[in-house]
This record gives structure tokens, sequence and C-alpha cells, in this order.
């Protein structure tokens, strides 16, 4: 009787890690996500592994934790009146839950570190560089290594009718450099499974800034993640990525004196954003815009949306 009903205690258990791995698992090729956004770059690619085996552990030690709990149910509940044995400490099992513990931390604090060196990591020569100007309450997307007509980098700015579109290349490093105009904004597109500060007074190129390789194309919507004022959540931009042949030709586009919306058009994409929309805002808003838009963006010139 005693074998029959550890049995059925171990078949419980089984059961119940089975239905808890099934419970988080997706049907994706490329591994359990548990809940974790599908990412399109490669350093998400590193940040949902680390992202995926934590929560394997942590699953692993809920299992067993569960498994004591139930299993100390059932073996010492009470039978009799009679006091059971007391036993005051037990050295080799402090021990181990002080050993094991203390291995789980040290794991997952070295390959955290290991996944943050790669996801920070900047090369010297990018293959692009974008320089983002944030503002209360927009965003402002520069390609210093194009010039428009009027001999100023190209660049696209929000304004209160129309999401700014940051246009990127698949499978190309892409060098970001962030800056704020006047308050702490933060810079996040949801699928890149990052985001970062933009913190005012730091010169481009050296604390606001990050680097990604995007492959997968597409529209993912940008939002400004740090409260940062009245209209926060009126700041929303789009990325889009295309391939390194589309986004040539549509610097090239720009170049020639081409709006955002013309050039994406000219290149088959829609002319506006398709993940996100501007809000209606009130007198006190636009009023304001006239002075926010007088922002100091390093000689970045026009030629905004259009």
């Amino acid at each position: 009787m005693a074998r029959g009903s550890r049995r059925a205690r171990a078949a419980a258990l089984g059961l119940l890690g089975v239905l808890t791995l099934a419970g988080c698992s997706t049907p994706n090729s490329k591994g359990w996500r548990f809940g974790w956004p599908e990412g399109v770059t490669d350093q998400a690619a590193d940040m949902r592994k680390l992202w995926t085996w934590s929560c394997i552990v942590a699953l692993i030690v809920g299992v067993l934790v569960w498994g004591l709990i139930i299993w100390a149910v059932i073996r010492y509940r009470k039978r009799s009146d009679e006091l059971p044995r007391q036993t005051a400490y037990n050295l080799p099992l402090e021990i181990v839950y002080t050993i094991i513990p203390f291995i789980i931390i040290v794991g997952l604090f070295f390959f955290t570190v290991r996944v943050q060196d790669r996801v920070q990591a900047r090369s010297a020569n990018p293959d692009v560089t974008i320089a983002v100007n944030a503002f209360k309450w927009n965003w402002q997307f520069v390609y210093p290594e194009a010039q428009a007509p009027d001999g100023s980098p190209v660049n696209t700015i929000g304004n209160t009718n129309e999401i700014p579109i940051l246009v990127l290349p698949t499978n190309r490093s892409i060098r970001f450099e962030l800056a704020s105009a006047d308050v702490i904004h933060s810079f996040w597109v949801p699928e890149f499974l990052f985001k970062l500060d933009v913190i005012p007074g730091n010169a481009n190129g050296r604390n606001n800034v990050f680097q990604v390789t995007v492959r997968k194309e597409g529209a993912f919507v940008g939002r400004c993640a740090e409260l940062c004022g009245e209209y926060h959540a009126f700041m929303n931009f789009e990325v889009r990525a295309v391939s390194p042949q589309k986004y040539d030709a549509y610097l090239k586009a720009r170049e020639q004196g081409m709006d955002t919306r013309h050039a994406l058009q000219s290149i088959g994409q829609p002319g506006t954003a398709v993940t996100t929309h501007p809000f209606d805002l009130d007198e006190d808003y636009q009023q304001s815009r006239g002075v926010t838009n007088t922002i100091n963006t390093g000689g970045s010139g026009g030629g905004g949306n259009g």
C-alpha cells in the first residue's frame, strides 16, 4: 500500500510538472519564450535565451519545492496525538540548501553579465549611424551620412499630425546616438527587447549609445518609456525595417529632396505609420509645440515627414 501511495504521489508530481511546462510553452521553432515577445534583432535573441533558461531554472526549483511541500504534508501528516521525534538541526541538509542557492545565483549572474556585454557591445565602424533627438513630446531621426539638397543631414521629425517613421535596414549593424533637448526620455522598441534612457547633457557618441542588427523586415511601434511630462503618452514613433537595397533607395530619394512619406512610397512602403496613430491634442499642447519645435538638433536641419 505504501509503495502504491509513493507511486501515485510521484505520478501526480510528474503530471504537475508536465502541465506547468506545457502551459508556459509556445509553438516557436526557436524555443520556448515563456511570454517574452518575439524579438527582431540579434541582441533580442540573446536576451530571449537568457529569459528562457532563467524560467526553466525557476520552474525546476519551483517543482522541487512544491514536491517537497506536498511530500512533507503527506508524509508527516498527523496520525495520532503522539509527539513526533524532534530534530534541532541537520547539518548536511543546511549545507545543501545553502550551497545550491549560491550556485544558482552565481550561475544567473554569470550568464546575465555575459548577455549584457553582448547586448551593449558596439563596433568601431557600424554600417549605419542614426542620431535620435528626443524632446517634449516627439522625436527627430537624423541620418548624418545622407545629405539633403540644402546640404543639411537628412532627417525626419514628428509633429502633431503625423507619427515620425525611423527607416532602418535589415542585416546591417546600426548605431543609435541618442540625445535629449530637455528632460529624461527613453527610446523603446518592444521588438528590440531593449530600451535606453535618453539623459540630457550627454554628448552623442558617449553614454546614450547602443547598437543592434535587425533581422526581420516589418513595421514596429516605438514609444517613450520614461514619464517625461504631461503628454508623455503621445510620444510614439514607428520603426520601418526594410531590405538594405530599399534602405539605400530610400536615402537616395531623400537626398533628391523627397520627404519621408513620398520617399517611403517610392520604395513600395506605406507613407504613414501603420502601427500607431497621432492622438487628438488640446490647445495648450498646440501652443507648446511652437516652442519645443525650435530644439537644438546639432545642425540636423529640416526635411521632416512632410
